[in-house]
């Protein structure tokens, strides 16, 4: 990885900061790909400050810059960032988080005044503005103020990327699975339950899902530049124009076409026109009805529609249906997950076949580029859902590695080598992690690996009532780990879309506290993946997907249905790393069995195929 120079960056930032009378500036962190920004709010963040992950807030004041990130990237950023910034690692005891290190900067000093903060206001949500500013100013700072050109794409002018124009495209129903006017009358029914004058949709995957339309404006998540507007007589779409073909016209048929940009002076003009107390009689006689935003809304957005007056911000009501995927949408990833499969255990045998018997020297990114030709043989393939962690050795300790091409490592078949990887098919989102040794483990890597597949096993074979939280269930895949006192970073599970983004919400499994708001419901797709990390040395991870369903048990106890998991993931686990005699007589038996199953599936694919078929009899030999 290398480290960029950001001295002249900042300094141009520094300068754009005077002009703007703004002490201190925030670059935030958006995971989830907002509507509400030109360039990616990471890309940003990565240009000013180097940092490629996908989580991180940059702070520069006149003097010091910070990032911020959390445990998946500490030793990505301790390698990536130049002198010119100071790393705050999130979660660690004494570490301030980045809201606490950007009061502190605004606060009084005994010979200087408090300090103005300034953020684009499309690039933090509206909850997060509102507690930032009280806090500033609870603790002697200015204020928050929004400026509404980003002084980052200022300093990267030209350079900057432009942004995509590719078409949308229409979804067809075999692999939506609902006519999009079927979500919106139900989202309708939902508006009328909460009373809400509309509902404004600032979330791409949403707005993608929503309409049963897919696109390319962010790499590896098949979305559009675009927002939308659902009253409970109106449907209005704000996308540029070019974006729409006839098939996607015709698609569309009765949904009002605005300009993209137009959204902020529309929803604006909107809000004039409802009745207030001070109306006439007739107005003051109809209460009110507020607009709904996402809480993932932006402060802009929120600005634009009179703030918490006219606004009612909740969980979005499309998040939640979403996450409950329907039986078309469940089927397809079951398929799609068949043939990722049998791309990896195609891709694993040609690696082991030319690391051991070939003697070829392969470096990361060939044997990324490698898994990526063999998946898109497979039917339905769209793409990569994000970008492969091909890792060997100390750089599968990196969680989120991404080999850079004339700048990777050799995999070396003598030590350990982690693929994370993922794909899009019109059917559904793959994301699968193996970690695999070609020659001679080590004790402590076979018996890491072990207490991660009996974590793996323990989550996978989970039974718990309706209503429990992935935040609940997150021990359940550490406990081995803890034992022995090792323990990893980063959660146990994300949500994943239905060929959509990879990282969906709102649910989760791990100790992120927004965990324990969601509780998991049958539809739910979602990923296992516990893992371990020696820093330097080695680095753990198995991930499957698992979709939660409903499970017979002797007696239901309060009369509610119990839930457990199906895992659709078929890629044997690496032999050479499990230490059988470390598994229980039922771990053993849900290997075997798990393998049997991997076999069955994907044995079609091999027919003609003597290398990947005698690999993956191999590996899923029963113990």
């Amino acid at each position: 990885m290398e480290t960029v120079d950001t001295t002249e960056r900042l300094r141009q930032l520094r300068g754009l900061m005077k002009q703007q009378k703004v002490d201190i500036y925030i670059v935030p962190s958006e995971e989830a790909h907002s509507s509400e920004y030109i360039a990616p709010t990471d890309a940003r963040r990565a240009f000013i400050s180097g940092f490629t992950g996908s989580a991180g807030t940059a702070v520069i004041t006149q003097e010091k810059a910070a990032l911020a990130t959390d445990g998946r990237y500490f030793n990505q950023a301790s390698k990536q960032l130049d002198s010119n910034w100071e790393l705050l690692k999130q979660g660690l005891q004494d570490v301030p988080t980045w809201q606490e290190w950007t009061v502190d900067q605004a606060a009084p000093g005994d010979d200087t005044p408090g300090s103005t903060v300034g953020v684009d206001p499309t690039t933090i949500t509206a909850p997060e503005g509102r507690k930032l500013s009280e806090k500033i100013k609870k603790k002697g700072g200015k204020e928050l103020v929004a400026v509404s050109d980003n002084m980052v794409d200022w300093v990267w002018g030209k350079q900057k990327p432009a942004r995509p124009n590719e078409p949308a495209k229409v979804l067809g129903l075999e692999y939506a699975g609902k006519k999009y006017q079927e979500k919106v009358e139900e989202l309708r029914k939902e508006l009328d339950k909460k009373k809400a004058a509309g509902f404004v949709v600032s979330m791409l995957d949403e707005i993608a899902w929503l309409f049963n339309l897919r696109g390319s404006d962010i790499p590896y998540n098949p979305v559009f530049f675009s927002y939308a507007l659902v009253t409970p007589t109106t449907l209005t779409l704000y996308i540029d124009e070019s974006k729409l073909k006839e098939e996607a016209k015709a698609h569309l048929e009765g949904v009002t076409i605005r300009p993209y940009h137009d959204i902020f002076s529309d929803i604006a003009a909107l809000v004039k026109e409802q009745p207030t107390s001070n109306g006439t009689k007739d107005a003051a006689s109809k209460p009110k009805r507020k607009y709904l935003i996402a809480t993932k809304a932006s402060w802009a957005l929120s600005q634009a529609l009179g703030g918490e007056e006219n606004v009612d911000e909740v969980r979005s009501l499309i998040g939640d249906a979403k996450a409950v995927k329907n039986s078309t949408e469940l089927e397809g990833m079951r398929q799609c997950h068949i043939r990722d499969g049998a791309a990896l255990i195609e891709y694993f045998a040609w690696l082991e076949d030319q690391l051991i018997t070939q003697k070829t020297t392969l470096d990361e990114v060939q044997g990324a580029d490698k898994l990526e030709s063999i998946r898109s043989k497979h039917d339905h393939f769209v793409g990569l859902s994000f970008d492969t962690i091909s890792s060997t050795g100390a750089n599968a300790a990196v969680i989120h590695y991404s080999p850079e091409r004339g700048n990777c490592s050799t995999i070396d078949p003598k030590q350990i080598y982690l693929c994370d990887s993922g794909a899009q098919y019109l059917d559904g989102t793959t994301d699968t992690t193996r970690t695999l040794h070609f020659g001679e483990p080590t004790e402590m890597e076979r018996e890491s690996y072990t207490l991660v597949l009996k974590g793996h096993i323990a989550l996978d074979l989970a039974i718990f009532p309706k209503g429990t939280s992935g935040f609940a269930l997150d021990t359940l895949a550490r406990q081995h780990l803890w034992a022995h006192g090792l323990e990893y970073r980063h959660g146990t599970g994300h949500g994943v879309g239905s060929y959509l983004n990879v990282h969906e919400g709102p649910i989760g499994i791990g100790t992120r506290i927004q965990y324990s708001e969601v509780p998991l419901s049958v539809g739910n797709v979602i990923s296992n993946e516990p893992g371990y990390y020696e820093d330097g040395k080695f680095g753990i991870r198995i991930e499957n997907i698992v979709m939660v369903k409903e499970v017979e048990t002797k007696y239901k106890f309060g009369e509610k249905p119990y839930l457990g998991f199906e895992h659709v993931t078929m890629v044997p686990m690496c032999r050479k790393l499990i230490d059988v005699g470390m598994l229980t007589g039922v771990e053993r038996e849900w290997l075997n069995a798990y393998h049997r199953e991997v076999l069955e599936k994907t044995k079609r694919f091999y027919e003609e195929d003597e290398r990947s078929r005698g690999w993956v009899e191999r590996e899923c030999a029963a113990y």
